[in-house]
């Protein structure tokens, strides 16, 4: 084994029994394409394969089923996919084994078959808590099915995180409060309150431009956003990352630091991204898109990937920071070094006036405030200005 960095593997399922109007994932009606599924399994199996031989060996820290709804597939393929993994590259003690699912009732009764397939970690799409708020969401559980999804995920795997969309149209700040208060009450160590994004091409997307939905103003979503650091808090949880808050370390998301500590990480499954670092270089990968001509080129190229890019230092490095400002962590100035980043530059020390980035003499780090402003801060690093 060698000094590198433990890696991550990402399996995009990506197959839903219904496409949400805020999604713009790489996903697809499911309406039982069984044996497209089978052949795809068997595609991720030996895209996989042909990936660890670029990576060479490591050590895997953990694996992700996102989609896509994961918890559609057959428990008996992730157990598969799973062991695979497992054997191509060397687990960790600690391996974190996550899989997405949906708070229906009939994905709920297969949580303890993905269980027995080797899931510790369920990510559980809630979404809401209240039934008029999923209705607009275009989810197809209501608030009672989501409570028993959670009191069943706790039963049936260690850990338990939840997924919740905030900063809807006419959403009060009260209402919001209780929202988290509720979410609180179902005992999972980790909790992602993602504000609501209109997605270019989405169905939300056109319904703002025609003026059917208004989200909420800045002002309005900065309210919203303090409301969910202060409850979660309150509650103790550590605001580890923008939109991720745990229960204490060990309830951190271990796939996901992954990805902001810019180590490497597979990518499999239609639309899939991965990052690998191979030959001194950061290499980015692109997935085929659609679950046929993923299937065909692994066949035909042995890997999904339809694009791989080596990325220069430059763009390693923005990478990097866009990434690692995103938790408390930060970014150390030698990993960004490609970008003229240091303590004593113009737009770090008028960053640090501002209140938006810490004075650490070691590493870029984002105050609470710098965090709610990220994209600024980050624009500002990159260019100047």
């Amino acid at each position: 084994m060698t000094n590198r960095p433990p890696l991550g593997v990402y399996v995009h399922w990506p197959y839903c029994a219904r496409i949400c109007p805020y999604c713009d994932f790489n996903v697809f009606r499911d309406r039982g394409r069984r044996d497209e599924q089978l052949a795809l399994v068997k595609a991720i199996e030996a895209d996989l394969t042909a990936q660890a031989a670029l990576s060479g060996p490591r050590s895997l820290v953990s694996i992700f089923f996102g989609g896509g709804t994961p918890s559609l597939m057959d428990p008996e393929w992730a157990g598969r996919l799973i062991a695979l993994a497992a054997k191509l590259w060397t687990p960790t003690e600690d391996l974190e084994v996550s899989l997405e699912a949906n708070p229906t009732d009939a994905e709920a009764d297969r949580f303890a078959a993905f269980a027995d397939a080797g899931v510790r970690r369920l990510s559980l799409g809630l979404q809401s808590l209240n039934d008029d708020a999923l209705g607009f969401l275009g989810r197809n559980h209501d608030a009672a099915a989501g409570r028993r999804a959670a009191r069943a995920a706790r039963a049936a795997f260690p850990r338990l995180s939840l997924d919740l969309i905030y900063a809807r149209p006419g959403q009060s700040v009260d209402a919001w409060r209780d929202e988290l208060q509720a979410a609180l009450d179902l005992g999972a160590e980790h909790l992602s309150p993602y504000q609501l994004t209109i997605e270019d091409g989405t169905p939300f997307d056109r319904a703002v431009r025609r003026g059917r939905i208004a989200p909420p103003g800045e002002d309005a979503a900065t309210d919203l956003f303090e409301t969910t650091q202060g409850t979660l808090e309150a509650a103790g949880f550590d605001a580890y990352e923008v939109s991720n808050h745990a229960r204490g370390e060990d309830a951190r998301s271990r796939h996901n630091l992954v990805y902001w500590r810019g180590w490497d990480y597979v990518g499999a499954g239609p639309g899939a991204h991965g990052r690998l670092a191979i030959d001194g270089a950061r290499q980015a990968t692109i997935a085929a898109m659609k679950p046929a001509d993923y299937i065909a080129r692994v066949a035909q190229h042995g890997v999904g990937f339809a694009t791989r890019e080596t990325l220069n230092p430059v763009e390693a490095a923005e990478e990097r920071l866009l990434l690692g400002l995103r938790i408390d962590d930060g970014v150390g100035f030698e990993e960004v070094s490609a970008l003229g980043l240091r303590p004593s530059s113009q737009q770090v020390r008028e960053l640090v006036d501002l209140g938006l980035l810490a004075a650490d003499p070691l590493r870029l780090r984002a105050t609470r405030q710098g965090r709610l402003l990220l994209d600024r801060v980050t624009a500002a690093l990159i260019t100047g200005a």
